[in-house]
């Protein structure tokens, strides 16, 4: 794995070297390198080892995701501030397999650093809600519940914001 400067060097060698191409009359080499270049450029916003950590997350392998995101040594110099979001919302997901404790404080992190999508955000949220519930913070998990609403736009954690209503009426 390359440290997010190094993609953005090799991706303006290779734009030099494209253009050096066209300068030598070799205009199909010159384009190929031109196109090469957005490669780089594409791993330096969307991190590689998270992008295989999602693909093995869509399969529910949550050990395949775990090896894939522990390849990410220094995630502080190696990705970009959205991808350390993403970085610590996929390992969020993974300790609140086994510990909501570690989970919670992957999830604010998250939070904290920001994700693209309001459907991960409420996930995130979720969450935390549901370690907040755990935890006997009845308070804190109807503000963070409220906020899942606002972000749930198509409606696909209703049954799970119901469900965790249903758990704070028992507290």
């Amino acid at each position: 794995m390359f440290h997010k400067n190094i993609k953005l060097v090799l991706a303006v060698l290779i734009v030099a070297t494209g253009v050096w191409q066209f300068t030598e009359d070799n205009i199909g080499n010159g384009i190929f390198l031109i196109f090469l270049s957005l490669v780089p450029v594409f791993l330096f916003y969307k991190n590689e080892y998270i992008l295989l950590a999602f693909l093995q997350l869509r399969k529910q392998n949550f050990e395949g995701s775990r090896k894939w995101l522990t390849k990410i040594k220094n995630p502080e110099t190696a990705l970009v501030r959205k991808q350390q979001g993403y970085y610590n919302y996929l390992q969020g997901l993974m300790l609140s397999q086994t510990n909501l404790i570690q989970a919670e404080k992957f999830f604010k992190k998250a939070i904290e650093l920001g994700l693209n999508m309001d459907m991960d955000l409420a996930v995130a949220k979720l969450n935390l809600a549901g370690v907040a519930l755990s935890r006997r913070r009845k308070l804190e998990a109807t503000n963070l519940i409220n906020e899942v609403k606002k972000l749930d736009k198509q409606g696909m954690l209703k049954d799970q914001i119901k469900l965790m209503k249903d758990q704070m009426k028992k507290i």
